[in-house]
């Protein structure tokens, strides 16, 4: 079991950047993001692995960037040239493979709120 909390969300102004943070009660192999927007699925963000191996989905590619604390079991993810499209809720995942699929990952967070304004 591990248990995931993400901290760092709020209000922005497009152009913005912010960072998110996300502590788990264990080490895992993969620490990924994932969002939701209102009305809209669940979709992967981004990923992290124990060997630094990193992929990001192609809308946020140069924009965001994850990084991982392995001492802290800490994964963030700085946002940065915020748009108002990248409102959502962020949920913090931890899972034994590297993948991009909500089934791909074991244990998720609470989520945290990110609202960019234009």
């Amino acid at each position: 079991q591990a248990q995931l909390e993400e901290s760092g969300g709020g209000l922005a102004q497009a152009g913005d950047s912010l960072r998110l943070s996300c502590t788990s009660s264990r080490r895992t192999y993969a620490m990924g993001w994932f969002r939701q927007a209102p009305g809209k699925e669940r979709e992967f963000v981004g990923v992290v692995t124990w060997s630094n191996s990193r992929y990001y989905a192609d809308s946020v590619e140069g924009r965001f960037a994850i990084s991982r604390d392995d001492a802290q079991n800490t994964v963030y993810l700085q946002l940065n040239s915020l748009k108002p499209e990248d409102t959502a809720v962020y949920y913090c995942a931890a899972g034994a493979i590297l993948g991009s699929s909500i089934s791909d990952y074991d244990y998720w967070g609470q989520g945290t709120q990110v609202t960019v304004s234009s």
